[in-house]
């Protein structure tokens, strides 16, 4: 076990860790909300050439539209053709969900290995290359092999959480896992917003989106040299091991050596690490979680236009309020909270928010169904990556941390084919009802099989110390 971090440098890698993840999500949500026009954009350039031509064969694009115009055909329910890039933009998620769930754990075992900032940068590597594949994106296939790069290559979010990890104590750990979710409500509040206006310049005619492309590319570029700079390595191993041969703390290798370091000089002898919960019941908890709210979180436009017409517009502001109430909640209330009754408060609030969206018909109801999915935005995935950082060693948890969020990605990843699939066959109250029966289901397991990790028994919130971050 390695000996406790010194404030000074703690508030420094959680500055580092807080500007860095801020600049890679606005990024990362530049394209959320351009995801209808950037298919549209690539179906009429690409498709109807396909069909017309008999000299050609069709292209990857209208491959995809056919399986997908087979699928709709399947239901008893006419779906309209409306839907058409809803699915195509769905289907795309899922990949790249899917990738997430195979390079997670791979990203996280590395880190384990040769350090945070070494994986760290090598993701931001393959981010880069998907970002500039998205510049030069002038066709569909292009745009493809971009997602599937940073599918396979995106490693921030974990890493970051895994440094956070290590520079936090037992008493910490809740309050820094709420700073990375912060990071998330505030990116996603105001990334959508800020890509759809870039998105109104328009640079490269080939490409309509290269402008929106080009700053996401700025941003990331900018990310991988702060990090370059400024981030020390903090995996405790690789802390010991450079102050052992007097090398500089972490860093590049290019600065001095300094007398600080993340640690205090001082050893303290290894134990035999005794989790309290399992990690397979830890990240079957995720799995089952996110299963249900991503279907959910998918199916909500369909059913805002199917109850009250909602137009892109109208949604956008709903999904804006929701981000609004997560990162207040986040920054005032979650990083207070043990992780365990964190998950706890988050699981009842998608139980009846479920269950409200299975049978509301006004747009209180509506906002008020809201409210409780921002409460559980708040708290569960955050609690769930305390809880997991508690329950591992430290040269194991990149792994552990990959692996939860592997099988989190996994329901991500089928979560929204399944979840569409029952809201076409049987009608939104039938989808919402066993979507709120899966989400009951994954509350008896955080209820009467998750436990409070060791060390915090018994105390109570005003014990669990908040460190306020100078960023």
């Amino acid at each position: 076990m390695a000996a406790p971090v010194e404030p000074a440098m703690r508030k420094r890698v959680l500055r580092v860790v807080f500007i860095s993840l801020l600049l890679d999500l606005i990024s990362f949500t530049f394209i959320l909300p351009l995801f209808p026009s950037l298919l549209e954009f690539y179906r009429s350039q690409e498709a109807p050439v396909e069909f017309s031509s008999s000299n050609k064969s069709p292209s990857i694009l209208a491959h995809i539209l056919t399986y997908l115009n087979a699928y709709k055909a399947s239901f008893s329910r006419p779906i309209d053709s409306r839907y058409d890039i809803v699915l195509l933009g769905g289907a795309l998620g899922s990949l790249f969900s899917l990738l997430q769930a195979l390079a997670s754990p791979i990203i996280g075992t590395l880190s384990d290995r040769y350090g945070r900032r070494t994986a760290l940068l090598f993701s931001m590597t393959g981010n880069i290359l998907s970002v500039l594949l998205w510049v030069c994106a002038t066709d569909f296939r292009t745009f493809l092999l971009s997602r599937v790069v940073g599918g396979l290559s995106e490693g921030n979010v974990q890493l970051a959480i895994a440094i956070a990890t290590d520079i936090s104590d037992e008493k910490q750990r809740g309050a820094t896992m709420a700073l990375v979710g912060i990071c998330f409500s505030i990116s996603f509040t105001f990334g959508p917003a800020l890509g759809a206006w870039l998105s109104t310049i328009s640079s490269v005619k080939a490409n309509p989106f290269a402008t929106a492309a080009g700053f996401s590319l700025f941003l990331i570029v900018t990310e991988t040299l702060y990090l370059y700079f400024c981030l020390p390595e903090t995996l405790p191993s690789k802390v010991a091991s450079a102050k052992l041969n007097g090398a500089p703390n972490g860093t590049n290798g290019s600065a001095k050596a300094k007398p600080s370091s993340i640690t205090t000089e001082k050893k303290v002898a290894s134990k035999p690490f005794v989790r309290t919960n399992s990690h397979f019941l830890l990240n079957l908890t995720h799995l089952g979680f996110i299963l249900f709210f991503s279907g959910m979180e998918f199916s909500l436009p369909f059913m805002t236009f199917d109850l009250f017409g909602y137009t892109s517009a109208k949604n956008g502001r709903l999904l804006g309020y929701m981000g609004l109430v997560a990162s207040i909640l986040q920054g005032g209330v979650t990083r207070r909270l043990p992780p365990l009754l964190s998950v706890r408060i988050g699981v009842v609030s998608c139980l009846l928010a479920l269950f409200l969206l299975a049978r509301i018909n006004t747009v209180g109801g509506l906002y008020a169904a809201t409210t409780l999915l921002a409460v559980t935005t708040a708290t569960v995935v955050t609690g769930l990556n305390a809880l997991s950082s508690f329950e591992a060693g430290e040269d194991e948890r990149g792994g552990k941390l990959g692996n939860l969020r592997s099988w989190g990605q996994l329901g991500r990843g089928v979560g929204p084919l399944l979840f569409t699939s029952v809201y076409w066959w049987a009608g939104r109250e039938v989808a919402y009802t066993i979507g709120g029966m899966g989400v009951l289901a994954v509350s008896t397991i955080v209820f009467f099989g998750l436990k409070t990790p060791k060390g915090m028994e018994g105390k109570k919130l005003k014990d669990v110390k908040v460190e306020e971050v100078e960023l």
